[in-house]
């Protein structure tokens, strides 16, 4: 019923997290009916670019515009190269770079390992941060995954993998959030701000 370049870019839309086809319609009959021609052709810029002018830092594995060397932070003469902070995803970096209270590196593994979905320790950037830690300039690597049973999966494997290594690992702590009650907190949240409780100062 639709012409097909309508129906093209619903099904495009579609196959994105978190978009339905309800969702992808909407969007698709916004850009359709809007009077601003300028925001449709950004949008198809912006998407062209997306792959154009984008590339992986060699070093972390983190998003970088192409043509640079490294990554911001990798290229930072400030940042503590001893420290490598170990994340699941490029918005992870980003969402720790927000607090402003990291000053070491990172190392994106591009995902979780995931036997259900067929993602294995191959299918992950495992191999280049046993290669980085082998080096010899890392102490210390911070395991930042994702609090899931991916997440915590992973985290047990580069455990393992670490462990046989002369470096500190260690895990971000978690708890409850700022503003939680204790009564709405599940057992899991609970049982590890138990375990994670420091000395008041």
């Amino acid at each position: 019923m639709l012409p097909e370049p309508v129906t093209d870019l619903i099904n495009a839309f579609s196959r994105l997290p978190g978009v339905g086809p309800k969702t992808a319609s909407r969007l698709v009959f916004y850009l359709l009916r809007g009077s601003d021609d300028q925001l449709t052709l950004t949008l198809a810029d912006a998407l062209r670019d997306l792959r154009s002018k984008t590339d992986y830092c060699p070093d972390c594995f983190n998003i970088m515009r192409k043509g640079r060397e490294r990554c911001r932070v990798c290229s930072d003469p400030g940042r503590d190269h001893s420290l490598i902070c170990v994340v699941e995803d490029p918005l992870d970096v980003a969402a720790l770079e927000r607090t402003s209270g990291f000053g070491g590196r990172y190392h994106v593994l591009h995902g979780a390992l995931s036997p259900v979905e067929g993602v294995g320790p191959e299918d992950l950037k495992i191999e280049e941060l046993l290669e980085r830690v082998r080096q010899g300039e890392i102490k210390e690597v911070i395991i930042a995954t994702n609090p899931s049973m991916e997440g915590d999966a992973t985290g047990m494997y580069l455990r393992q993998q670490l462990g046989q290594m002369d470096v500190r690992l260690t895990r971000l702590a978690r708890g409850l959030p700022m503003g939680g009650d204790l009564e709405y907190a599940d057992q899991n949240t609970l049982l590890r701000a138990l375990m994670g409780r420091q000395e008041m100062e």
